[in-house]
């Protein structure tokens, strides 16, 4: 006797639920999921330890999951600055790091790295690190000297037409620690942002330093291209509480995307 099989409605839907499982699995390559660029965020310090640099951390990561980047944290220098690690990376911050943190070897390697086209963010006190390697304080553009006391001040919008800078408004008041800074190591700085010393007191005392404020033009954030890379510098960060503030945090994913990516930005 021929049984006739009755279709199990059940049963077919749990072999096209497997069918299509099976069909996004193939599509499912890590090429398909990456994100669209990679970044190292390095936060060694030989020096003062930021209390930022977990919320800093954090902040970095959650801008890659709202930005769709990867995000890689170390404080290790032996595992991150080697020339098998760095050209994982398109961008590379220095997240509040301070003092010698790299030595001879890593320190080539890092040079590598951005002459072969690699991407730099330093953020606050990466203006406080390595001040004996030239190449590095020329990356950075200007060096920390000193600074006051944390203070509420205006930061002054200088050039907007830059990734980060469309949402700033062009006067705006900033409670940060306000670095001064020694001259100019590049000729090739496009200066973003500056704080207007009328608004807060300059003035500090570490003897022997003494910081009188910078005048008229107090940089705060600036870009270069730099040995065929890509270097962007911001020194705000110092406080906690700035990696919640949306707007520090665009203009900091501004200087991440350039440096990965070299693609440029009009506001205006």
């Amino acid at each position: 006797m021929l049984i006739q099989r009755r279709n199990n409605p059940v049963a077919t839907l749990r072999r096209a639920a497997v069918a299509t499982c099976a069909a996004l699995a193939v599509l499912a390559t890590p090429a398909a999921w990456a994100g669209q660029f990679n970044v190292l965020v390095f936060s060694k310090t030989a020096g003062w330890h930021h209390d930022a640099i977990p919320a800093g951390v954090e902040a970095i990561r959650n801008l890659g999951k709202l930005h769709d980047f990867d995000v890689f944290w170390t404080e290790d220098a032996n595992r991150a600055m080697n020339d098998t690690e760095l050209p994982k990376y398109q961008a590379v911050v220095f997240l509040l790091t301070t003092g010698d943190i790299l030595d001879e070897r890593q320190q080539a390697a890092f040079e590598r790295y951005i002459q072969s086209g690699g991407g730099f963010v330093g953020v606050h006190s990466a203006a406080d690190t390595e001040a004996g390697w030239p190449w590095y304080t020329r990356m950075v553009g200007h060096m920390f000297y000193i600074h006051p006391a944390v203070q509420t001040a205006v930061l002054k919008v200088e050039d907007r037409n830059f990734p980060g800078m469309e949402r700033l408004a062009p006067r705006s008041l900033v409670t940060d620690e306000w670095y001064e800074f020694g001259p100019a190591l590049s000729g090739q700085l496009h200066y973003l942002l500056t704080v207007d010393e009328s608004t807060y007191q300059p003035e500090a005392r570490w003897p022997p330093k003494h910081g009188k404020g910078m005048g008229a033009f107090h940089p705060v954030s600036w870009y270069q291209h730099y040995d065929h890379g890509r270097a962007f510098y911001t020194a705000r960060g110092h406080l906690p509480a700035t990696y919640a503030d949306e707007a520090f945090l665009h203009h900091l994913y501004g200087g991440i995307y350039w440096a990965a990516t070299g693609r440029t930005f009009k506001a205006e």
